[in-house]
């Protein structure tokens, strides 16, 4: 549990920075199609920051492998997608917007799990 409640808690922290990065220090300088990416990145890493939270909940039910795999996968979404849409709204570089799906991919995972270790808690 400490793992996943430290990891969304360091991950909300990034999340509202880079989220005031994007209001404040970008919109002077990058596109209206790189802000609106960027921003995209910072609203999705907040998501999955409580999915990891919730994940942190779940732990205390025992730390199950689909439990620990939902975590993981969040933790990859985020730093994939999240990550690839950040470099987008830095740089304007569309070098990684390819990965992009794949931290799509990776969060669709973590939900997967959660779901079916919902399935698992009894009525």
């Amino acid at each position: 549990m400490k793992l996943w409640l430290t990891l969304g808690a360091l991950s909300g922290f990034l999340a509202v920075a880079f989220g005031a990065f994007g209001a404040h220090g970008l919109a002077s300088r990058a596109t209206p199609e790189e802000l609106n990416a960027f921003e995209i990145g910072a609203r999705y890493h907040m998501y999955h920051a409580l999915a990891l939270l919730a994940v942190a909940w779940l732990a205390t039910y025992g730390n199950s492998a689909l439990v620990s795999t939902a975590g993981w996968a969040f933790v990859v979404g985020i730093v994939v997608f999240s990550g690839s849409l950040y470099v987008l709204g830095i740089t304007g570089s569309r070098a990684l917007v390819l990965a992009t799906p794949l931290g799509g991919v990776a969060f669709m995972i973590g939900w997967a799990c959660i779901f079916a270790r919902a399935l698992k808690f009894p009525s």
